[in-house]
């Protein structure tokens, strides 16, 4: 092989490592950039955010109650005959005005969920046998911020 032929393949090889090199920085950086821009929009952990009294939203609830005894998000002891109920970003401690039909009861939210794609809150047995959401196990609610 001639020395010419052997110095343009170094050369192709060289260009070809550094594109590779180049391509490979230009994703990490964006990724991680993408990355941390994902966790910040998705992270339901640290959502502390304040909301005001009169704040309503609606969708659709559901109860559960077989882990009483396990302990919430907030630290509490979860008690399924409490008013109490779980949700993605408010605050610990949001007292809530739930109504399904035309019965309604304010509870308390002390947990995060739900993770169900559609749903709004969770809540506890109590609290969903109080406003008669345990018969088909999900309903329309509105809640309000009390």
């Amino acid at each position: 092989m001639s020395n010419a032929l052997r110095g343009r393949r170094r050369a192709a090889s060289a260009i070809r490592n550094t594109s590779l090199a180049a391509l490979s920085m230009a994703c990490v950086i964006g990724l991680g950039t993408n990355a941390s821009e994902a966790r910040s929009q998705k992270s339901w952990r640290n959502a502390q955010a304040s909301i005001s009294s009169g704040h309503s939203f609606s969708g659709v609830a559901s109860y559960y109650g077989n882990e009483s005894g396990n302990s919430t998000a907030s630290g509490q002891r979860f008690n399924q005959n409490a008013m109490t109920a779980a949700h993605r970003t408010l605050p610990f401690g949001t007292r809530l005005k739930v109504t399904h039909g035309s019965r309604s009861v304010v509870v308390t939210v002390n947990d995060r969920g739900p993770f169900i794609r559609g749903r709004v809150l969770d809540l506890s047995k109590g609290a969903a046998h109080a406003i008669g959401l345990t018969g088909r196990g999900v309903g329309r609610v509105v809640a309000e911020v009390q």
